[in-house]
């Protein structure tokens, strides 16, 4: 949907900037969101705090080592 009716802006691009770890100032900076009317800012905070939120829970999701270059060891079950 387009957040930003002024610069075109949809939540999908706010979204992946969010994703990619930028906050709302750096998202307008580079986007220049909010930076007309204003009237979309609200949402265009609300979507950038939804991703970062799910950004960040997504990145301590992830194993701390990397799994490349380790080999599985097969575990033997006692029947």
């Amino acid at each position: 949907m387009i957040v930003c009716v002024c610069k075109r802006i949809s939540d999908r691009d706010i979204a992946r900037h969010a994703s990619a770890g930028m906050d709302f100032d750096d998202i307008q900076f580079e986007l220049g969101i909010a930076t007309q009317c204003g009237r979309c800012e609200g949402c265009a905070r609300d979507v950038v705090e939804r991703h970062r939120t799910a950004a960040a829970q997504h990145a301590h999701a992830q194993p701390a080592l990397p799994l490349s270059g380790y080999r599985a060891i097969p575990i033997m079950l006692a029947a």
